[in-house]
């Protein structure tokens, strides 16, 4: 009984591409020149979405990227009123 939900399980992450990724990112620590100092931190990476200073840094250059489009935006009502 115990054997066919491992199985079931493992064919639900082969399904979903959990091992393939996986493989790949241990493969890729593998090739690495030189050996990150924490090997978790360098699999997080590759696994997960940005850091939170990262996030931090994405959010103020959507601002910017916003200010800028609607002062762009502005100029063009501008230049087409004349």
């Amino acid at each position: 009984m115990a054997t066919n939900k491992k199985e079931a399980f493992r064919q639900y992450l082969e399904a979903a591409g959990v091992l393939d990724t996986i493989t790949k990112i241990l493969v890729s620590l593998y090739e690495e020149p030189e050996r990150p100092k924490n090997a978790l931190d360098y699999i997080k990476g590759l696994l997960g979405g940005p850091t939170p200073a990262e996030f931090d840094a994405l959010k103020q250059e959507k601002e910017d990227l916003k200010q800028q489009l609607e002062s762009t935006k502005k100029q063009l009502e501008d230049l087409q009123a004349k």
